[in-house]
């Protein structure tokens, strides 16, 4: 009758940063846990489980664990987006074993005790190896909410980091600011075309001087 046995897995979490609480078991007054199991789908928030049931989820042969022991681990997530209401914020049940079933010198789960007692006044006592079933129950989890400053500052980041912050910047600053105008001269360098000064025909004169064809090309654009 062992896998038959129960066990209640009470569990409540709180995020103190949303202000948010809740716990697994159904808050009704109706005498729901007398009667009901473990079910995820229909009995989610009755946290009753029968042994051979939490042996079984864990892939373990409960014949075999009973004799040996074991420890297995009872883990509950709680991973909850606060965005949305507080039935979304639900518990998910895992099961493992946690101690090496592979390595003899450690395997399995066992534990000694001594019952003492007088045989004609001479004190005695019988020494118990006993072999058994531990549960571990293991909570974790996260709960975030939208906010807008982070996504700023994230959004901010990435942008930077691909070189699409300066050019956002720039366009703001030369297109909706008032003194545009001025943060265009400061930022840009013009460069103005230098009309030809020779002196009418002749021979020299369609030919740019040595220094002239250094600084401008036909174009007018200056080089370097």
């Amino acid at each position: 009758m062992a896998p038959n046995f129960t066990i209640l897995i009470k569990n409540s979490i709180h995020y103190p940063k949303f202000q948010f609480s809740k716990g697994n078991i159904e808050n009704r007054r109706d005498g729901y846990l007398r009667h009901c199991t473990f079910d995820e789908v229909s009995h989610l928030y009755c946290p009753i489980f029968r042994l051979g049931f939490i042996v079984e989820r864990a892939g373990e042969n409960f014949t075999e664990l009973a004799h040996t022991g074991g420890v297995i681990g009872v883990i509950i997530n709680w991973d909850c987006d606060l965005d949305l209401s507080a039935s979304n914020c639900n518990p998910k049940y895992s099961f493992r074993r946690l101690d090496p079933k592979h390595v003899p010198a450690s395997s399995g789960y066992n534990f000694r005790f001594a019952k003492y007692y007088k045989i004609n006044g001479t004190t005695t006592r019988t020494l118990i190896k006993a072999y058994g079933i531990r549960i571990d129950v293991i909570v974790h989890g996260q709960a975030g909410k939208f906010s807008l400053i982070p996504t700023i500052i994230n959004l901010a980041t990435a942008l930077t980091s691909i070189g699409v912050g300066s050019f956002l910047c720039d366009w703001i600053l030369l297109t909706f600011m008032n003194k545009n105008k001025v943060y265009s001269h400061k930022k840009f360098d013009k460069m103005v075309d230098i009309p030809d000064r020779g002196a009418g025909p002749g021979p020299c004169a369609s030919e740019p001087s040595q220094q002239d064809s250094t600084l401008t090309d036909p174009r007018g654009l200056a080089q370097l």
